[in-house]
């Protein structure tokens, strides 16, 4: 599996389409990171799955998150 991936989502507060380059090296992470135009904070869950070799990434609010 690479060790890099760029993915493209739009922020979830402003709706600003941002790029994201995950490093895979890893593993699954969390973590944050700001938008560019708004400053929100945005939370990403990426999840690697060795076996299949995909990465799923999940993207929220901070506010959205459910504890």
């Amino acid at each position: 599996m690479k060790q890099y991936s760029e993915q493209s989502a739009n922020c979830p507060h402003c709706g600003h389409h941002i790029h994201i380059t995950l490093d895979t090296s890893g593993g699954s992470q969390e973590f944050y990171d700001d938008c560019p135009a708004c400053c929100h904070a945005i939370h990403l869950n990426m999840q690697v799955d060795e076996l299949h070799k995909t990465i799923n990434l999940f993207i929220d609010a901070d506010d959205e998150q459910i504890f």
